[in-house]
């Protein structure tokens, strides 16, 4: 079987070599897919691509014109592909149902201290010699009231390691999951009710067509105790520009984000010479309350290699018939 894997990172290329082991001819291309790139699938059976790949409807058309017969995504999500059409076409399709929730719920306790204890600021006050902690105050998970939007994977690790910290836990998601409620004594409640109670919000939830900008000004209007905000999961879930007024009218105390709505052939390459003339990018990044890293929640050694072990699996899968769990298609 050819493969060939799009939008492919330096970080990864060894890893994908040494899974492979010779049994697949695998080739690799640093551009992301799209009806332009398309055209480097001809005479390729599979395809692998990220979730900032474009498999829309006429994308896809054109890789079954190439030949291709399967498409495995190296991630979780899969909004940026068109299931119908690609059932339509016959094309069968796979993702990551899950590699490390480990990884992406401990950056976010990351974000949420580095955030609560002012981290970034002291590095750049002491790098200037200056020792003084006037601006540094910050405050306690412990006793804090958190509200945890999305209680799959990742929030249920999110929220075992929250526990930890003595944090009180109201949680929001269509399926309760008992054992969080018996154990961990989970509230599950509205977001209305987490947006009149909760200090910290952090956001666990897929992208769809219900959660897209959940957190609008509507939402964020509605939040009583200047929470901070923490969003793991997809950008899009944030209206980002309506967030930064929120944020300049003191209605939230802070925004980090390890994902933003219009990441989409910025996040993953370095743009350092060339910046970005996208000026809500500029305004997230720039602003006082606001921490930003480039999607790296799933950036452990542990969950790359859940990812490529789990894509090649998928494509063994394939080579044999075999019936498997992680076929969207």
């Amino acid at each position: 079987m050819n493969v060939l894997i799009y939008s492919a990172k330096t970080f990864e290329i060894s890893l994908i070599k040494e899974e492979n082991k010779g049994r697949y001819a695998v080739s690799f291309t640093e551009k992301c897919l799209s009806l332009d790139t398309a055209k480097l699938a001809m005479n390729y059976d599979a395809i692998s691509i990220f979730s900032a790949d474009d498999a829309s409807s006429e994308v896809l058309e054109e890789l079954k014109a190439m030949g291709i017969h399967y498409i495995t995504l190296r991630s979780t999500g899969y909004e940026n592909i068109d299931l119908k059409k690609a059932r339509q076409l016959g094309l069968k399709v796979a993702n990551v149902p899950s590699y490390s929730p480990n990884s992406i719920a401990e950056h976010a306790i990351a974000l949420c201290l580095t955030f609560s204890r002012k981290i970034v600021k002291s590095q750049h006050q002491t790098l200037e010699y200056n020792f003084l902690l006037d601006d540094l105050i910050g405050f306690n998970l412990h006793q804090k009231k958190v509200g945890v939007m999305g209680t799959g994977s990742i929030g249920e690790v999110l929220i075992k390691i929250l526990h930890g910290f003595g944090c009180s836990i109201l949680a929001n998601d269509l399926n309760k999951n008992e054992q969080l409620i018996k154990d961990y004594k989970v509230q599950y409640v509205s977001k209305e009710v987490i947006a009149e109670s909760a200090d910290i919000i952090f956001i666990c939830l897929p992208l769809n067509s219900s959660t897209r900008y959940l957190i609008d000004k509507d939402y964020l209007y509605q939040l009583k105790k200047k929470p901070v905000l923490i969003n793991i999961a997809r950008g899009a879930i944030v209206h980002t520009e309506e967030l930064l007024k929120a944020l300049d009218a003191n209605v939230i105390s802070g925004y980090a984000t390890d994902v933003y709505e219009f990441e989409h052939r910025m996040f993953f390459y370095d743009r350092s010479k060339e910046r970005s003339k996208d000026p809500i990018l500029h305004q997230l990044l720039c602003h006082s309350k606001t921490l930003v890293t480039p999607h790296q929640g799933f950036a452990t050694n542990e969950a790359l290699q859940a990812i490529i072990s789990t894509t090649f699996e998928n494509l063994d899968a394939w080579k044999t018939g075999k019936d498997f769990a992680h076929e969207l298609s």
